[in-house]
Order: C-alpha cells, then structure tokens, then sequence
C-alpha cells in the first residue's frame, strides 16, 4: 500500500493508520533525512524476524539502527552517555548521523546475541519523527540496500520502491523523493569517536 505524506502538512489520520499497522506487527518503508528505510516497531518480535528474512540476515548479526523521535528514548536502550558525547548528539541531531552506543539489558534479545552496542538515530524528516513519536517507542530500521552495494537511484523514488517492494511490505510511506546518501556513522563505545562511516553528516559536529 503506498501512501503519500507532505511533510509539510502532515494528516493526524495518515499516521494513525501507520502507527496502528506497525503496533499490528507490520513492516514499513519510510522516508528518512538519507535513503529510504525498513522499519517496524521495537517491540514487534516477528516483524523484525520478517525484515531479517527480506534483507537475507540473521537478527543476532544485523546492523539496525534505533530510530528515534528525540533523545529522549536514549536511557531505555543504552548504557549511561558521558557528557562529551551526549553533547556532541545534542548538536548532531536530527541530522543524518547514526551513533553507535553502548547497549543495556532492554535492547531485544533477538538482537543483542552476540552484540554490546547499539546504533541511535534522530532522522531530521518530520513524517518520520511523526511516526515514531505518535508510536511511543523506536523503530527497528535498516536501509532499503545491502551495504556492501552501491545505492542505485530507484531507491530514491517512492513509486519505484513501491513497485519493487510494495508486495512484501505492509506500507510504503511516500515523503517525495530521498536522497541517495546514507548517513554518517560515529562509534562512540570506545573512549573517543570513530567515524566508520562518512555520509551525508558533516565531522564538524565532532570539532
């Protein structure tokens, strides 16, 4: 089903009809402030085991992202931050930065097996935020592409995404057209930063 959604006016119906498909276990593509995304909710056990079978990985070894509304679901899922990187956050979000924390005992088992950290993101999209805000806990998101692939353009349309995947999604939230740059990763586990990944979000918000 695809729905289209103007940022700039976002309908209070549209997103109660996505909110109660993803609390009913569906999966949704969605558009970011980068490439367009997977997503279901945190708590929805079968539905990220039907992300992982779509994407070809096995939850204990993926690579989701914790999308969230505002930093405010922070200390549900991760370990205390110290001040330096929660200041840094405070600057970088939202913004297209993915930050990579340490997880604590609530990150679903499903996905913590054999992993101690956790990545956070702030999307700067307000039909996202929305979404999540409205469904009161983060979505479990992984990009539309694998990522050892290069980003081919029809993942930036909509329409086309739709056509591609609208049979084996329950949604596919139309935001106009994304961008074709994913987003900057920063470890921040560790005593420093490390950048593993350089994408659409300046370094200077580490400066």
């Amino acid at each position: 089903m695809l729905i289209h959604v103007n940022e700039k006016n976002i309908p209070y119906e549209t997103i109660t009809k996505v909110v109660d498909c993803l609390k009913n276990g569906g999966i949704i593509i969605y558009p970011t402030d980068t490439v367009y995304a997977l997503g279901c909710d945190i708590t929805q056990t079968r539905a990220i085991e039907r992300i992982c079978k779509l994407k070809g990985i096995k939850p204990e070894k993926s690579n989701f992202s914790f999308v969230c509304s505002d930093l405010s679901h922070l200390s549900e899922y991760t370990r205390a931050i110290p001040n330096h990187v929660f200041r840094v956050m405070k600057k970088a979000l939202p913004g297209p930065y993915t930050f990579i924390l340490e997880a604590n005992n609530n990150v679903p088992k499903l996905l913590k097996q054999e992993k101690k950290t956790v990545g956070i993101r702030v999307p700067d999209n307000a039909i996202c935020r929305e979404i999540v805000e409205r469904l009161g806990n983060p979505l479990i998101s992984t990009s539309l592409h694998n990522t050892s692939d290069d980003i081919l353009e029809y993942f930036s349309d909509p329409e086309v995404i739709d056509q591609h995947y609208g049979e084996v999604v329950d949604m596919v939230i139309d935001g106009g057209f994304g961008n074709i740059y994913t987003s900057t990763v920063i470890d921040c586990s560790g005593e420093g930063f490390e950048v593993v990944r350089e994408g659409l979000g300046s370094l200077e918000v580490l400066g």
